[in-house]
């Protein structure tokens, strides 16, 4: 195993710890160990592509990690209600669509560009920026936190319906034409 996808799986591995903390009100240490998993996301991305370690398993395992961590805070902090209900359920409806959409090509065999879209890379940085931040307000009890909070919020959902639709476009693209396919 590669010393990225060994990383990924540390992180996945981090998920339930991370929730768990945040069950019992450690913000501090959760807020600690969400920064060190995302910057492990930065990290194994850097190794595999700088030292030539990048591997099939990495190509599934490294996302998998991130939309379980994402998605496990999220909820996390919606059920809490240290995020708004309707942004939890934009985020997590958009990575249950990109997941289901990414099977749902694989197992009808068909080859899609599967290089992740800028505006998901945006997206998915800016909900990680919106999780962290959520986190240092709950640890560090900051004056004015939110109303940052707030505007993270809205630029995560424009982000999220902008991803999602753009990966609903590529995949309409990409399966036009199969409806008439015996």
């Amino acid at each position: 195993m590669t010393l990225p996808n060994l990383i990924s799986l540390g992180r996945l591995l981090t998920v339930p710890l991370i929730v768990w903390l945040l069950l019992v009100e450690e913000w501090t240490l959760a807020f600690a160990l969400f920064v060190l998993a995302g910057l492990s996301d930065a990290v194994d991305g850097f190794i595999a592509k700088r030292f030539g370690a990048q591997s099939r398993l990495g190509r599934f395992l490294d996302p998998i990690a991130d939309k379980t961590l994402l998605v496990s805070i999220y909820i996390t902090l919606g059920v809490q209600g240290h995020l708004p209900a309707w942004v939890v359920i934009l985020v997590v409806s958009r990575d249950t669509m990109i997941i289901g959409g990414a099977l749902m090509l694989y197992i009808m065999n068909l080859r899609v560009d599967s290089a992740p879209l800028l505006i998901s890379k945006v997206n998915t940085a800016l909900q990680i920026a919106l999780a962290a931040l959520a986190l240092a307000g709950l640890a560090f009890v900051f004056e004015g936190w939110v109303g940052l909070v707030d505007l993270m919020v809205l630029v995560v959902a424009v982000t999220t319906i902008g991803s999602g639709a753009a990966y609903l476009v590529n995949w309409g693209r990409s399966m036009a034409g199969m409806e008439d396919a015996p």
